[in-house]
């Protein structure tokens, strides 16, 4: 259970990204909130999977669908933001808009990564271990998200430059852009 929470919390994704960008803007202290959040996010995703949304899924195969779509849809935008943004780590942003606790939770339930390792978690371990599954996430998921900010937070100096951060920006978008597409057409 926990090589395969680590496996699917520590790889890039949508809330790693930003969870990196987070860290490189504000800092890794100030990136916590939403670490957190993200966490929390994807523990009741988790449990709400292995209660009962599994069922609606094997039963409405069109809702599954949609969400694969929907997700889809939300990577695109949040690539299309990231490679939109000017590139500066300016003191005034860094301290005036900071990641929120509901923004990671929410990144969690728009997020096709986590409704995939949700779902293809309880399809290997079921129900019946669904609150040990839940708690060993818990730790995997929060370090794995917070080792993402931290990268953002080491790398920030390496990244003042806008020029250099903008260029990370579109990278990291293009990667989002690029797992979008290969989640809707796989």
């Amino acid at each position: 259970m926990a090589a395969f929470a680590l496996a699917t919390s520590v790889t890039p994704g949508p809330v790693n990204v930003v969870a990196l960008s987070a860290g490189a803007r504000h800092g890794w202290r100030a990136s916590l909130p939403y670490v957190f959040g993200a966490t929390a996010g994807f523990t009741a995703l988790l449990l709400l999977v292995g209660f009962a949304l599994e069922q609606v899924v094997h039963a409405l195969p069109r809702f599954a669908l949609g969400l694969r779509w929907a997700g889809g849809a939300f990577l695109l935008y949040m690539a299309w933001r990231l490679a939109g943004d000017r590139g500066g780590l300016d003191v005034a942003t860094r301290s005036s808009r900071r990641p929120s606790m509901l923004a990671g939770a929410a990144m969690q339930w728009l997020n096709p990564k986590a409704w995939f390792a949700t779902l293809s978690g309880m399809a290997v371990y079921g129900i019946a271990q669904v609150g040990l599954f839940a708690a060993i996430y818990f730790a995997v998921c929060f370090a794995s998200i917070a080792a993402w900010a931290v990268a953002g937070s080491t790398l920030a100096t390496v990244l003042a430059d806008g020029r250099t951060l903008r260029r990370l920006n579109v990278a990291m978008a293009a990667l989002l852009a690029a797992s979008a597409v290969v989640m809707l057409w796989a």
